[in-house]
């Protein structure tokens, strides 16, 4: 793992979107937001914009992730943009490769491609998603090493091809909440995101097993590891907090099963969760920083002293879209380089 001083300054910060509908808007306008946000955070310095994929949720309108992965990449000139991710055994490896191939065609050296295990969504969707295809074990890994051979020069002597998308260099990464994806990361040789926006628990133990176990790949010579946490930042501590009840109302009703669009803020939660729900809710954003840029700028150093990962992934449910984008813009504020693009920190250095 590396040994050298991790602090806000020196760590390379990306965005995740969920594309989320704030409460009185609407999916048009979601996208048109999430589009305004790549185009200011790409000012600001941020390294790249990903998109997720998940469906069934009328809260969050990212299901066609590659298409709107397109439609950023348009209105944007020099951030990578990628999917946080695609959740592949929702779909052929062969498809991914030649969307994907598209993207990068279209928009050459932009284009990051994540992948993830989970359905984003719940098992009825998935169903309808996968239709007959019933999953085994060995299912991801193996279609993670399809879709690697899809994008691979040496496909071109097979008889399925991906057109386009054979012999382009588009990185791979893996992300996930658990043991499982961070070995399979390491075995690999592929950058690892680990979701600790939402599923801290074994956060920790993913990044000890994934430094441990690396091997070194044509894409990656070095471990190259990523968390994903949530950053409530505004000009006072105060004002920060209120606007983090809107996240805590979001992973309400993640709980209790009720989801619906981004509510706005609220002066206290007292009334709307109990006991029970409150604790929940704060093991679940064990990972989230709320306050000013000071504030903000001490937990971010504590955080990257304890986890030493190479990337941060912000995740920001705010209602208000300028509040949003303020808290992007702090955030940013704290780097020591403005504007790092024409990519110095993975592309270049780690691969061969």
């Amino acid at each position: 793992m590396d040994t050298n001083n991790k602090t806000i300054t020196n760590t390379p910060l990306s965005v995740l979107d969920l594309v989320t509908i704030s409460e009185g808007s609407s999916a048009r306008e979601a996208i048109r937001r999430t589009v305004n946000l790549a185009q200011r955070t790409e000012e600001w310095g941020y390294k790249r914009f990903w998109i997720s994929e998940h469906h069934n949720m009328e809260s969050i309108v990212s299901s066609a992730t590659s298409i709107l992965l397109g439609h950023v990449a348009a209105a944007t000139s020099r951030i990578r943009v990628g999917s946080g991710g695609i959740m592949l055994p929702n779909h052929a490896p062969l498809v991914i490769a030649e969307q994907f191939g598209t993207l990068e065609t279209l928009y050459p050296g932009r284009i990051d491609l994540g992948l993830g295990r989970a359905p984003g969504t719940d098992q009825k969707t998935a169903m309808a998603l996968r239709r007959s295809r019933q999953e085994n074990v060995n299912d991801f890994p193996n279609d993670v090493q399809a879709l690697q051979q899809y994008l691979s020069s040496a496909n071109q002597h097979s008889e399925v091809r991906a057109f386009p998308g054979e012999g382009l260099d588009i990185p791979l990464f893996l992300l996930g909440s658990s043991t499982y994806s961070a070995q399979l990361a390491a075995m690999l040789g592929l950058p690892y995101a680990f979701a600790s926006h939402f599923a801290p628990t074994y956060l920790l133990e993913a990044l000890k097993l994934y430094h441990q176990y690396f091997e070194s790949s044509a894409q990656l010579k070095k471990p190259y590891s990523m968390a994903c946490v949530n950053i409530i930042a505004a000009d006072t501590d105060k004002e920060a907090a209120r606007l983090a009840t809107s996240q805590q109302q979001f992973a309400l009703g993640i709980i209790r099963g009720t989801r619906r669009p981004l509510p706005p803020p609220v002066d206290t939660m007292d009334e709307i969760w109990n006991t029970a729900e409150k604790a929940a809710i704060a093991n679940m954003m064990t990972y989230s920083f709320v306050g000013a840029k000071e504030t903000i700028e001490l937990q971010l150093n504590e955080f990257l002293e304890q986890t030493r990962v190479d990337e941060l992934i912000v995740v920001s449910h705010i209602h208000d879209h300028e509040a949003k984008l303020r808290s992007y813009e702090i955030v940013g504020e704290l780097k020591e380089v403005k504007n790092p693009f024409f990519d110095s920190e993975v592309e270049p250095e780690d691969r061969d």
